[in-house]
């Protein structure tokens, strides 16, 4: 993975000219990542091109988390016509890491993280467009339009949509707050050889319902969180902020809409965009899934998934869509 071209000049500019510039994983979108380091510093470079992506949402959510005094990388400078930014390098100690090697940490770092929640909820949303009825269609719309065709299941998207539409005043909110719609242990980073979490990927961030990054953190894609731990943690938030039943019924609805999202958006980044690492992760998801269609408010989805994907289809798109070619 190199550089891309105006890197050198960029870098140049900002004093970091005579900086080796190392590689570092990307991620599901076209950005990609490079640290670049010498002298005893060291700094992250973001490469978004500005053909497929826009670093000014980062920048913008960036700024109005630190000016809240929430741990977002510092800008070190940008380049917006290349969609190169230079951030502050918050080290390589993810929260995912952490915990799986160290699980005596796994309860303290995971209330820390609740606890962030429960600050950013007490602030107004951000100037952010909403996360409403239309958004929450487009994104469970995911499932019908890539999972079900990668599987060869022909479905009815018409009574899919109108089963959606039967539940999702619950996940509507009151006074949104900001979502950052990406907050999970590997967005969470231990800043400093502390276990002060600093904040990842949130260039996404809309106006809605506080139960959303709950679902994100504690329904976690892309690893298991256990459902004591789930428990616990919805607790903490309870108890700290005294929301009541209907958090609950927004919790697991927003938390099927979201797994149906991620299913289809991990089918999509396999199908289209040539990453076959995600369907395996799919089966994890369907597990969250299967477990919030069982909330009450969710009666008229869960009836839909029972009218249209079996059991035994709810899993590795890959591995499901080879059978049944196969067959």
């Amino acid at each position: 993975m190199n550089p891309p071209a105006g890197a050198a000049d960029f870098l140049d500019r900002l004093g970091w000219g005579d900086a080796d510039v190392l590689p570092l994983a990307g991620d599901a979108s076209f950005r990609r990542y490079f640290r670049v380091a010498g002298h005893g510093r060291s700094a992250i470079l973001m490469d978004a091109p500005p053909l497929h992506e826009d670093a000014r949402p980062f920048l913008d959510v960036a700024g109005w988390l630190a000016e809240r005094g929430f741990s977002a990388p510092a800008i070190l400078g940008t380049d917006l016509d290349q969609g190169l930014v230079l951030l502050e390098d918050f080290g390589d100690a993810r929260m995912r890491e952490t915990v799986d090697a160290a699980p005596e940490s796994l309860l303290r770092l995971y209330e820390a993280a609740v606890d962030i929640l429960i600050r950013l909820h007490g602030e107004p949303a951000g100037p952010w467009r909403a996360y409403d009825r239309a958004e929450l269609h487009r994104e469970a719309d995911l499932l019908v339009e890539w999972y079900c065709p990668a599987i060869g299941l022909d479905v009815d998207a018409g009574s899919y949509r109108a089963a959606w539409d039967a539940v999702f005043d619950h996940a509507l909110a009151d006074a949104p707050v900001t979502v950052l719609r990406d907050y999970h242990a590997e967005n969470l980073m231990l800043v400093g050889g502390s276990e002060s979490l600093g904040l990842l990927d949130f260039q996404d961030a809309l106006a809605g319902h506080p139960a959303y990054d709950l679902v994100s953190l504690l329904q976690d894609a892309r690893r298991d969180v256990e459902p004591a731990i789930e428990a616990a943690m919805l607790d903490r938030y309870r108890r700290t902020t005294g929301v009541g039943e209907a958090f609950d019924a927004a919790y697991h609805v927003l938390g099927a809409q979201r797994n149906a999202k991620i299913v289809g958006i991990f089918t999509r980044l396999w199908q289209r965009d040539g990453k076959p690492r995600y369907p395996a992760l799919c089966p994890r998801v369907w597990r969250y899934l299967n477990a919030d269609l069982d909330h009450p408010a969710l009666a008229p989805v869960k009836a839909w998934f029972d009218a249209n994907i079996p059991p035994e289809q709810r899993g590795d798109p890959m591995e499901i869509g080879a059978e049944t070619t196969s067959a």
